[in-house]
């Protein structure tokens, strides 16, 4: 990855590599999902004006830990307030966090990412407008999230834990958070 920098011309540019690219996009995409299947069915609600209004979601914590991490609760000391404002508030937070991984997604494709299945040979370059720049660094924030729940990852201590285990799987996933610690920083560095 060529890091983010500011054009002179405006907005925020990086060149990804192919296999980057498919990573990144890979990686947001199940953030997508992971969303929308908790979304996907409407709920029955005995209020029908917040079900017009979209306000009707769920009362209930997710048992998925990176649900939990990703919407976690607002008030940890009293659980009905709790349900209460999650219902009125997680459709529209689990929405906005779905529109900044598409963006992300769509950003890459406009600079080139193969579609899924296509072998991919040239490089991938995004630039960012400020919107674009903010859903980055808040879908980043998101996919870092979701892997470091995955690994259990709390600490630093944790964090080096997963970067030398035994377990390939876990010690690849570590270098892809790593990763894309990088790549958020780059992005925030080229901010100033």
């Amino acid at each position: 990855m060529k890091p983010f920098k500011r054009r002179r011309r405006g907005g925020i540019t990086a060149t990804f590599e192919p296999a980057e690219a498919h990573v990144l996009a890979s990686l947001a995409r199940q953030v997508v999902e992971l969303l929308r299947d908790r979304h996907g069915a409407e709920e029955s609600s005995a209020d029908p004006l917040g079900n017009e209004l979209g306000l009707g979601g769920p009362a209930t914590v997710p048992e998925d830990p990176v649900l939990r991490r990703l919407l976690p609760n607002a008030y940890t000391e009293d659980a009905e307030d709790a349900a209460e404002f999650r219902r009125f508030t997680e459709k529209s937070l689990a929405s906005t966090k779905v529109a900044h991984a598409e963006r992300v997604i769509a950003s890459l494709a406009d600079g080139g990412l193969a579609p899924v299945g296509e072998e991919a040979t040239e490089a991938v370059e995004v630039e960012l407008d400020e919107a674009s720049v903010q859903a980055w660094l808040r879908s980043l924030t998101d996919i870092r999230l979701s892997i470091a729940v995955r690994l259990g990852i709390e600490t630093d201590e944790d964090a080096l834990i997963a970067q030398h285990s035994d377990d390939e799987a876990v010690s690849a996933m570590s270098d892809v958070y790593d990763w894309l610690g990088y790549v958020q920083e780059s992005l925030v560095v080229s901010l100033d």
